[in-house]
């Protein structure tokens, strides 16, 4: 040490010092992030300026800097509501969810880094007991439950919006109840079915027995008519068509004897 030069040492101390305060002033800001700015001496949160956004920053060391994640994120939530005639059901659900860009030096100011836990959790929570319990377990179960989805999403996006925090999505993602109610609703919705499907078979029978009787209708009047429009004339003209034809036929021989009824001839034929 006696042999350093006296500026050596004077020069290492501040070199140390810089180092110290460089690192204590560099800030970097991840992909999908967003900082907000707190100052020490100078008012406390920044709230009037747009959030850092991503890459290096450098602050002054005895200022701090908090960082949200701000890309879409998604929040689980398991709870047991009460159906409109006070069974307990069991509902799993997501939303999907992210801070407002815009306003989140005063999510921070007010509500801090654990506004999921403080704000959106009791918010879901509060939304799904009041929907659930304007229903019925079957409703529940079968018809409802992409309306249920929407009205639980509505009442928790009016709570947030005013909580600076973007609700995007709520998904319900199963409904679960008691066994005994869910085998008495499954039970129901087959008879359900089976009665359904037992008046579709009547209907049917009755279209086929409707068809037939059509059929046999239009049968019936095809031969009144027939029969009303056949005179002694048509009759002979048709049977000297048919002696003719039997006559060209190479496979018989013909032999005229006298005239038949009606004036038409007889044949006789034999191979």
């Amino acid at each position: 040490m006696d042999r350093l030069p006296k500026i050596a040492l004077p020069a290492i101390i501040i070199f140390i010092l810089l180092a110290v305060l460089i690192a204590k002033s560099a800030v970097t800001i991840g992909s999908g992030e967003a900082g907000v700015l707190y100052r020490t001496f100078g008012g406390g949160v920044v709230t009037d300026q747009p959030p850092m956004g991503e890459g290096f920053h450098l602050v002054a060391p005895w200022n701090r800097v908090y960082i949200y994640e701000v890309r879409q994120q998604e929040v689980y939530e398991n709870m047991k509501v009460l159906s409109s005639n006070g069974l307990d059901i069991q509902l799993d659900a997501s939303a999907w969810y992210q801070p407002k860009i815009e306003v989140l030096g005063k999510l921070h100011q007010e509500k801090s880094d654990k506004y999921k836990e403080r704000i959106l959790l009791p918010a879901i929570r509060s939304a799904a007991r009041s929907v659930v319990g304007r229903y019925t377990p079957e409703q529940l179960y079968s018809t409802k439950r992409d309306a249920i989805q929407q009205e639980i999403f509505e009442e928790t996006k009016r709570i947030v919006d005013d909580q600076y925090i973007q609700l995007n999505e709520v998904l319900v993602r199963d409904v679960t109840l008691p066994e005994t109610i869910k085998e008495a609703i499954e039970r129901k919705l087959r008879q359900e079915q089976e009665a359904l499907e037992y008046e579709f078979r009547l209907v049917s029978a009755e279209k086929e027995a409707e068809r037939q009787r059509i059929e046999a209708q239009g049968k019936a009047d095809a031969n009144r008519i027939l029969s009303a429009s056949l005179t002694d004339k048509i009759l002979t003209d048709k049977g000297i068509e048919a002696t003719l034809k039997l006559a060209e036929s190479p496979n018989s021989k013909i032999v005229v004897v006298g005239s038949g009824d009606e004036g038409l001839p007889i044949i006789l034929g034999n191979n």
